[in-house]
């Protein structure tokens, strides 16, 4: 019952590798690792998953190859920190690398929806020997679904409450919750908005620094009310849910489209403060009891301080219930695997707006 989840979200900065153990009720993660991207590859991925200019499919082909490869690497790597075979793993589950994801928000044929995860599957296969279970949204597109997001499933089965209701809030470079209802089967969950993905690019392109650690450059900074209400009010915010986004929306072109002469630093406290309002306006119609935090936001003690403070709640790392916060979605793909090879679904209707259950991705065998 040893499973490999490989992740690698919006944010790009790294590939998550975690090697699980579903023998008991309650998942055990084994050994993890994170795997750096090389600084060619990354810039290339960023490039092109923010922009809407062509590129050409030997490109493409290139880097699906490339980030196949990668992958490979990080399962070796992970490996080589356990006393485990190849041969001893079930299956990995890979998410691969999204370069583009427009779920269904427009009718007619220049709108049909669809989501793109590169890494191909067979040289992942190949070159670990073992199963890989990958191309998990594109199935849920295929009923009716965004394709995302996926992970509300396993937070269900990791913290279903029938007591209180809570929520699961992952902030990735795209933010997403998952809400558990108390005494109630139908979880819900949806794409928020902006996460750490337009707060990382700004700094970056400002300061040429990968992230804004624990929020301090933008704490220098002051909120810009005007440009924070036009942000506000881009229509993703107001979307009813089932919803879904990615970088490819919210990026760098979308932010500069609404800038006029507002300081660097200015922009990041306003970033801050994007995140947290459309986090917390997404949140409080639930009434939740608590908010568990995942993902790389987890970390960023600005945000975590005003999310605690704009909803009046404990706002906590999943960390203080004894699950790790970094690992949760790579371990989501690893279950993911496991669900799929034991012919299970895999998505949530209430979430996705599925027409109909089904059994994700498709299997390469070793």
């Amino acid at each position: 019952m040893l499973y490999i989840g490989l992740m690698s979200g919006t944010s790009i900065d790294a590939i998550d590798a975690v090697l699980v153990d579903f023998s008991n009720e309650v998942p055990q993660i084994i050994a993890t690792h994170s795997h750096a991207w090389s600084l060619e590859t990354r810039q290339q991925l960023l490039q092109i998953s923010q922009s809407n200019q062509a590129v050409f499919p030997s490109t493409i082909a290139h880097l699906d190859q490339i980030v196949a490869e990668t992958f490979a690497d990080a399962v070796h790597a992970l490996l080589n920190k356990t006393n485990y075979k190849s041969q001893q793993i079930q299956a990995i589950g890979s998410h691969g690398q999204t370069l583009w994801h427009q779920p269904p928000r427009c009718s007619g044929l220049n709108c049909r929806p669809f989501t793109w995860q590169i890494g191909d599957p067979n040289i992942i296969a190949q070159r670990t020997e073992i199963t890989t279970v990958a191309d998990f949204r594109r199935r849920d597109l295929a009923v009716g679904g965004q394709g995302a997001p996926l992970v509300p499933a396993f937070h269900a089965d990791l913290f279903q409450n029938a007591q209180n209701t809570q929520i699961i809030l992952n902030i990735g470079g795209i933010a997403n919750i998952t809400v558990l209802p108390a005494n109630s089967k139908q979880i819900l969950g949806f794409d928020t908005g902006c996460g750490n993905g337009l707060l990382d690019a700004w700094i970056l392109e400002q300061l040429g620094v990968k992230m804004d650690f624990n929020g301090d450059w933008a704490k220098q900074g002051r909120v810009d009310k005007n440009l924070l209400e036009k942000l506000l009010a881009d229509p993703y915010f107001n979307l009813p849910f089932p919803k879904s986004t990615g970088r490819d929306y919210f990026n760098l072109n979308w932010l500069k489209q609404h800038l006029n002469k507002e300081s660097p630093v200015d922009v990041q406290a306003t970033l801050v403060e994007l995140t947290v309002h459309s986090i917390s306006r997404s949140i409080q119609p639930f009434d939740p009891k608590r908010v568990l935090v995942c993902g790389g936001g987890v970390h960023n003690a600005l945000i975590m301080q005003k999310l605690n403070e704009v909803l009046q709640i404990p706002v906590i790392s999943t960390a203080e219930v004894g699950v790790d916060p970094d690992w949760i979605e790579a371990s989501c793909f690893a279950w993911l695997a496991k669900q799929t090879l034991e012919r299970k679904t895999g998505n949530l209707p209430s979430v996705t707006g599925a027409k109909q259950d089904v059994i994700l991705g498709g299997v390469y065998y070793a």
